[in-house]
């Protein structure tokens, strides 16, 4: 990524010259950064189980019934049995193992780096930065859905906490007894996440302007400042503080035992290992390789009752069940993979909510803000905005990736002849991006409940790679509807008094908004010359992401009620990929308690140590309810031989 000042004469010229959406969009959902007062403790201190995957000790084999756990990797000798492997340090995956550690050793796996000494990650004034980072060091990892629309995954300690834009609310209540969890449950575990990385927005001006506006066009009643999803107006919760810093999921960490959880960077999970000598196929450990490519093999315990627990997300859960021999039989036989479980409809029925964007240039100074307000309709839509930009005027100028001018025009040009020539052409010729520009902002509509279905399938064996994706937006006509609902309700927004206050526009500008939009490049979709005609096109040819895609191991379809993938012992997928609709305005929170959850919910069948007693998690002899025997009963077995877990999250 680059950036070069030019001349602040270069900026006054008209907006409609716009060709950068995205980006103006990524960057409006910025606030400048005012580092906190206070004394700075180092990650390091903080956090000392984190250290570098290469760091890791791996046997060659398995543990055996009449095997002993040795000492710690750390200590450079035969490697622990973990009573738990958390593969993924992600919003799911920090939470269980900080509260998995309280009373069992863990072993946390993360593909990424650490977010703390992270810039992009940190500073939400550089939160677009991160998404336009293509390299292979960034904490996001872009690919582009079959459909042409830009896309991302998480790659950091933290997953998508460290990426996103912020906005906490929880799920509804109607969905919580919808998947059947239990809600007191749910109702403790939100605010274990809430006190430790949630903030209340400092709800700026131009926020209260698209609170009042909702309110004026009928979105009501309002609901105030709430984490709780209700019909109407709200202000949720956001992970930034007031000064602009970003809490992830990865401060989690900070509740963690650190006696207990020993956490690895930069370890790249290429399968799941099975034994598949039985009548069924049980989890044995992990393959993964640390930041030089070199191989390690992880094992959990043989005792009865381990099992490995997915949560690698929408995009990852699907991925390494594919990869690991979990899937359609005869997508894994082009690959040569060697099929552990025939089942087709892993990657299957996939989602991701579409979302189209207004853009609105303001005839005045307007504060940066992020999303905090949403507007909850009875149609299944949801509105937002967010407003100005989180760079200095001598940095606009840049090359943002995935998101510039440069890259967004190719929309114009036929798939084929997409070439680098192409592209480098594009950032010879790009015109100057106007200042006035980045004084607007963008009223953004979301679809809450798509029924378009699409799919995921693997390219290649390669587990670093992003497999093929397609979400087929408003393949089903109810979302079109939808999204044409959620497009006239931005232009009443657009009309109301307290808009107007900031944009001082007529009803004929409204048009001049969506052409704005229009001719802009959001994706790779092909334009066409109707679109502010007809709604419908315009959706088709204006959609994005809100990245909150989910599906692709479903309940009743990959995994049962509890979450246990079906044809395998050992294994549970707990993640977004599990998700018929995505909870809430954002997954996060849902997330996040989730992680915090699971291990009273579903991992309710391990023994924590007791109080007064000695003895390791290892020396505990569990035996299973379905034998007939006690839950409680204790007894001396070697440390091997813990009631381990192998959980999975990316």
């Amino acid at each position: 990524m680059w950036c070069y000042s030019v001349s602040p004469m270069a900026f006054f010229i008209k907006y409609n010259k716009l060709s950068l959406f995205l980006c103006l969009l990524s960057s409006s959902l910025a606030t400048l950064l005012t580092l906190s007062q206070g004394d700075h403790i180092p990650w390091e201190t903080q956090y000392p189980f984190i250290r570098l995957s290469s760091t890791f000790s791996s046997r060659s084999s398995p543990p055996s019934s009449s095997s002993s756990a040795k000492s710690s990797p750390s200590n450079g000798g035969e490697k622990e049995y973990y009573d738990y492997i958390v593969v993924g340090g992600g919003t799911a995956g920090c939470p269980l193992a900080a509260t998995l550690s309280q009373n069992y050793r863990v072993l946390l796996l993360e593909r990424g780096g650490v977010p703390f000494t992270n810039r992009n990650v940190s500073f939400l004034s550089n939160f677009h930065l991160t998404l336009a980072d293509t390299s292979d060091t960034s904490a996001s990892q872009y690919f582009v859905s079959n459909d042409g629309v830009f896309n991302a995954r998480a790659r950091v300690l933290g997953g998508g906490t460290a990426i996103n834009a912020g906005f906490y609310t929880r799920a509804s209540a109607r969905y919580v007894t919808r998947v059947g969890w239990d809600a007191k449950l749910v109702n403790e575990s939100y605010p274990w996440v809430e006190k430790q990385v949630v903030h209340e927005p400092i709800f700026e001006p131009w926020q209260r302007a698209v609170r009042d506006g909702l309110l004026d066009v009928g979105v009501s009643p309002d609901n105030g400042f709430t984490y709780d999803h209700l019909y109407g107006t709200k202000v949720g919760g956001t992970i930034f503080d007031k000064y602009g810093r970003r809490h992830t999921a990865a401060e989690l960490l900070s509740s963690a035992n650190p006696h207990n959880l020993d956490v690895l960077i930069h370890a790249r999970v290429q399968k799941i290992m099975f034994d598949t000598t039985g009548k069924k196929p049980r989890v044995v450990g992990v393959l993964f390789k640390d930041e030089h490519g070199e191989p390690h093999e992880a094992f959990i315990s043989r005792k009865h009752g381990s099992e490995v627990l997915v949560t690698c997300g929408a995009i990852g859960s699907p991925q390494l069940l594919l990869l690991s021999g979990i899937g359609p039989k005869e997508d894994l036989v082009k690959l040569n993979i060697s099929m552990v479980h025939h089942n087709k409809f892993v990657g299957k029925n996939m989602s991701d909510n579409p979302m189209n964007a207004i853009y609105v240039p303001f005839n005045r100074h307007v504060k940066q803000s992020l999303i905090e307000t949403v507007g909850i309709t009875k149609k299944g839509v949801y509105i937002e905005a967010s407003s100005g930009y989180g760079q200095s005027m001598d940095s606009i100028h840049c090359h943002h990736g995935i998101v510039s001018a440069e890259i967004g025009q190719l929309s114009t040009i036929p798939p084929k002849k997409r070439t680098q020539e192409a592209i480098e052409t594009y950032k010879r010729n790009k015109k100057d991006i106007p200042y006035e520009a980045f004084h607007g902002g963008f009223i953004l509509e979301k679809i809450a409940y798509p029924k378009s279905k699409g799919e995921l399938k693997l390219v290649n064996t390669n587990a670093d790679n992003n497999p093929s994706v397609v979400f087929n937006y408003f393949s089903h006509p109810d979302d079109l509807k939808s999204c044409v609902h959620g497009v006239r309700m931005m232009e009443k927004l657009v009309r109301s008094k307290p808009f107007l206050n900031y944009t001082q526009y007529d009803d004929k500008t409204v048009n001049k908004f969506l052409n704005l939009s229009v001719t802009a490049n959001v994706n790779l979709i092909p334009r066409h010359t109707n679109d502010t005609e007809s709604l419908e096109q315009f959706c088709k040819d204006t959609v994005i992401t809100i990245w909150h895609y989910h599906g692709g191991c479903h309940v009743g379809k990959v995994v049962n009620k509890d979450y246990e993938v079906m044809g395998v012992h050992r294994l549970r997928v707990i993640d977004g990929s599990t998700f018929e609709e995505s909870p809430g305005t954002n997954p996060q929170a849902t997330v996040m308690m989730m992680g915090r959850a699971i291990e009273k919910n579903v991992v309710n069948f391990i023994q924590p140590v007791v109080a007064g007693d000695t003895r390791r998690v290892g020396d505990i002899n569990l035996s299973s309810s379905k034998s007939g025997q006690s839950w409680n009963s204790l007894s001396a077995s070697p440390p091997h031989e813990a009631n381990s877990q192998l959980i999975m999250i990316i």
